[in-house]
């Protein structure tokens, strides 16, 4: 009778999980659709198309990886607690982290601040080459802290945001 009330929870607590992370599924496609669809349209015919798909998607890919982390970090703490893990002490744990975090690392804040005027002044994007103090590629990633470039070897530079103060773009050519 026991070892049947255990199963009978198990299931419950399977269903629970499913549940959540089927929501959760839902949320992030819901949010990544949205994302995609308001920025597209706040920057429909603001530039060269080529250039507005390219702003287009570094942006979506950015601020889709921001709700796309938090939304699996609460999935993450919700089956912890459907596991009886006790959150609160992970909880309280994240945010001392945080304030440690945020105190110690002024480079990564400034990468941070950096990146976001990055990608609203559209200094570049993904797919553009550009040449960064003696780096020069092609733009292979951006993200809010680090801009990932491609020289014509192959190698990949990660520059982070903060020490970009100079960049110079090729003009796009019409062929």
């Amino acid at each position: 009778m026991e070892s049947s009330l255990v199963l009978s929870n198990l299931l419950v607590q399977g269903i629970k999980i499913i549940f959540i992370l089927i929501i959760a599924g839902l949320i992030d496609w819901l949010l990544k659709t949205f994302i995609t669809k308001f920025i597209n349209s706040r920057i429909k015919g603001k530039m060269v198309d080529g250039r507005r798909k390219k702003k287009a998607a570094t942006l979506i890919g950015v601020f889709y990886g921001i709700v796309n982390f938090i939304i699996w970090l609460v999935v993450s703490l919700m089956i912890l607690s459907e596991f009886r893990v006790n959150i609160a002490p992970i909880l309280a744990s994240l945010g001392i982290a945080g304030l440690a975090v945020s105190m110690a690392a002024k480079d990564i804040i400034a990468d941070f601040i950096a990146g976001i005027f990055i990608l609203f002044e559209g200094q570049y994007y993904v797919g553009d080459r550009i040449k960064i103090v003696d780096h020069e590629g092609v733009v292979e990633e951006i993200t809010l802290r680090k801009t990932v470039i491609r020289d014509s070897h192959g190698i990949l530079y990660f520059i982070p945001n903060s020490q970009i103060k100079i960049v110079a773009r090729q003009p796009e050519t019409n062929h």
